[in-house]
């Protein structure tokens, strides 16, 4: 996509429709995973199997209840994001967690990351926890843009050691739309 396209997707955003969906979408799933899980690569341990995939273990997502949405642009897949409760985390009940979050290449630096977090913390009122390995830079950088947009500057941002690796944890509240 050429710079400019995205200039217009972004001043076009109602091109961008999120929806959650269940487990009828698992292959669909399942298929987006192998973007994100390569994607990650560069930070984490994780290999393909014997015939080349990373084969992640969706239905762990369907049994543990998480929110799963998905993010098209046009006919085209933009996205997903999965939601769930932050409380291993915080020890909050009822806080929310991204717990897995990925734009497509071809839809990133054109706004509809903002986007879509914005749509899901105004679905989801109330706490939430955004955790993102110190790492991965750029995405460090997304969230604290993003999360400071939302809240206009009304968020608490900490490192965290996490299995031996820094994290970077932001906390805010939504109260919606």
């Amino acid at each position: 996509m050429r710079k400019a396209d995205c200039l217009l997707n972004v001043m076009h955003s109602h091109n961008l429709v999120i929806s959650r969906i269940g487990p009828e979408s698992d292959a669909l799933l399942r298929n987006l995973f192998e973007h994100y899980c390569y994607d990650m690569s560069e930070w984490f341990e994780v290999d393909t199997g014997a015939d080349g995939s990373y084969s992640y273990d969706t239905a762990s997502l369907w049994a543990k209840g998480y929110d799963v949405y998905l993010a098209k642009a046009g006919d085209s897949i933009a996205g997903f994001a999965i939601i769930g409760s932050g409380d291993e985390w915080l020890g909050a009940i009822g806080a929310h967690d991204v717990h897995e979050f990925f734009i497509m290449r071809r839809f990133r630096r054109c706004g509809f990351g903002q986007s879509m977090a914005t749509f899901l913390w105004n679905e989801h009122r109330g706490e939430w926890l955004v955790r993102v390995l110190e790492a991965n830079a750029l995405a460090v950088t997304f969230w604290r843009t993003a999360i400071s947009r939302y809240s206009v500057g009304s968020y608490q941002e900490e490192q965290n050691l996490v299995h031996g690796h820094p994290w970077r944890f932001f906390r805010f509240v939504s109260t919606g739309a």
